[in-house]
């Protein structure tokens, strides 16, 4: 019975093609919304993870001042005596990287760049979880002396010396000479939207003496031993900068110890809730879909009331036409639901190439989609159902 009543719906689907597709629209264009925003969502929250994660693992960022903008600028900078402190007294500490940036232009022949000179010590590197394409490090004697030795980012290798081997080569940094000796691996965007490889790494003496001036240390990156808990490290590091910065017991501290834990869980739990909120928003147009379908299930059933009537003339039951109605509505909404899986599949991956985030198929969210409109389907077309049902087969066969 359940086979032939299928069969009876889809002859009554297929006998109208073009009402069962702008019937169906509705359902195709909510599937494909709902899942084409949140797998682009998911796919900026794997970005951002990833972005996060591109910047080393296990990490500590010390910045003085406890905002950005003019407070942090009124906070006194890092000294080498903080450095030391931090990489003899704290436990669980791998390794501590001082830096000094430094915004200025770099000349190779006829080619400029205005990029970011960042002087810190070999620490820097896989502290940040950079590694060298060409070239070499810094040597002891480099760093000591605050030689006039550089290696730099992929950005700043394209923009002066195009495909060439930089290694090798002097650029010119304001008034000196600097020879470069390593190129670093292309690491792309950070979570914040800047290009990580437009750097340009140096000796932090040699950026201290010849470009900022002063012995200030505007950040210290601290990278926490694999198994040493991070927060421990954390507030030990607080204790001992309170202690040398000299703030009082009930004064607010004047740095801040941020963990790229949670610059992670505070960038990614926000785009998964911008994804939540545009899936909801998408979701709307299932409901309107599904309004959509009673309208014309109800159109179908005015338009099909001698043939319900000879149905029930003839000795069919009302659950039998109940079900026949009910059937036809629940396939035009699962036909739309997988039109829209197929839609909303092709646009994820065409959108995630144009706006750079991995496409990553979450088959929950295809199920559930489905699932949701099958359901549509079956709420929505019950009422029209119920109401074939529910006609008298004399008033149905005088009906014109």
């Amino acid at each position: 019975m359940l086979w032939n009543t299928l069969l009876l719906a889809l002859r009554a689907i297929r006998r109208n093609l073009m009402r069962s597709f702008l019937t169906v629209l509705g359902i195709v264009i909510g599937v494909a919304a709902v899942i084409t925003m949140v797998t682009l969502g998911n796919g900026a929250t794997r970005s951002v993870s990833d972005q996060i994660s591109s910047m080393g693992s296990n990490l500590l960022m010390l910045l003085p001042g406890q905002r950005f903008g003019p407070g942090a600028e009124a906070a006194p900078a890092f000294k080498s005596a903080d450095l030391d402190a931090v990489r003899t007294q704290i436990s669980g500490v791998e390794r501590v990287a001082p830096v000094a940036n430094k915004t200025a232009t770099a000349v190779f022949q006829a080619s400029n760049w205005s990029t970011v000179v960042t002087g810190s010590s070999n620490d820097y590197f896989p502290a940040g979880n950079w590694v060298l394409a060409a070239g070499r490090n810094f040597s002891e004697i480099e760093e000591r002396a605050g030689k006039a030795v550089c290696v730099i980012g992929d950005t700043v290798r394209e923009k002066l010396f195009g495909r060439q081997n930089p290694v090798g080569s002097e650029i010119r940094i304001k008034k000196f000479a600097c020879e470069v000796i390593g190129l670093l691996k292309p690491k792309g965007q950070s979570a914040m939207g800047q290009d990580q490889d437009d750097i340009v790494v140096m000796p932090l003496r040699t950026v201290q003496r010849r470009l900022t001036g002063s012995q200030d240390i505007t950040r210290l990156i601290v990278s926490v031993k694999d198994g040493a808990s991070i927060d421990a490290v954390k507030h030990q590091i607080t204790l001992l900068l309170r202690e040398r910065r000299n703030i009082g017991e009930n004064e607010d501290d004047d740095f801040r110890v941020m963990d790229t834990r949670q610059i992670a869980e505070t960038l990614t739990s926000t785009t998964k809730i911008l994804t939540m909120l545009l899936g909801a928003v998408a979701a709307v147009s299932l409901l309107v879909g599904g309004i959509g379908i009673m309208n014309i299930m109800l159109v179908s059933v005015t338009e099909r009331t001698r043939e319900i009537g000879i149905r029930l003339a003839i000795g069919a039951l009302e659950r039998e036409v109940l079900l026949q109605f009910l059937i036809e509505a629940v396939v035009l909404s699962s036909l739309g639901g997988l039109i829209g899986i197929a839609m909303a599949t092709a646009a994820s991956i065409a959108l995630a190439g144009t706006m750079n985030v991995p496409y990553t198929f979450d088959a929950g969210i295809n199920l559930l989609s489905f699932l949701f409109s099958a359901a549509i389907g079956v709420i929505f077309g019950y009422f029209p159902a119920r109401r074939a049902a529910g006609l008298n087969p004399i008033d149905a066969l005088r009906h014109e």
